[in-house]
């Protein structure tokens, strides 16, 4: 249990001599980071560190929702590139329209968002372009991208 601070002592004589004595027992011997210098020290002084600080070590996101938006619809173009049919490319298109127009309509902190929700048609289209271009390579390299060898 903590001591309690003696009535007739001062609050900081009190504490130097709590330090003194945890000094004196080891307390702060071999503490993680000793002798290296403080990371953040050269960095200007923000008040706000310790939440940022958090917020990265949570791996969470502290982008406005119109940047955080941004970086969803880069990620759902790279999904739709990915799909396996056009019934995903359309669903993942109406995915991110949704999002796009909640941000649009309630976003009120950070920069505006610009961002028109995604044509389908062209979304498909631009799929069908990446599967035809992907299956020609296949081919230049030699096969139609099957297991053609009888012996597996």
């Amino acid at each position: 249990m903590t001591k309690r601070k003696p009535s007739s002592m001062s609050w900081e004589s009190w504490i130097d001599q709590v330090i003194e004595e945890g000094r004196q027992e080891g307390a702060f011997d071999n503490l993680p980071g000793a002798g290296r210098p403080i990371a953040s020290l050269d960095r200007p002084r923000d008040e706000d560190w310790w939440v940022k600080q958090k917020l990265r070590d949570e791996g969470a996101s502290f982008l406005p929702p119109t940047l955080a938006l941004r970086k969803d619809v880069e990620e759902a173009r790279a999904k739709m590139a990915a799909a396996r049919s056009e019934a995903e490319v359309r669903r993942l298109v109406e995915e991110i329209n949704t999002r796009i127009r909640t941000v649009n309509r309630m976003a009120t902190s950070g920069p505006p968002s610009n961002l028109m929700p995604l044509d389908a048609d062209r979304a498909v289209a631009r799929w069908r372009a990446g599967q035809a271009e992907g299956a020609a390579s296949a081919e230049a390299r030699g096969g139609s991208g099957r297991n053609d060898d009888p012996k597996r």
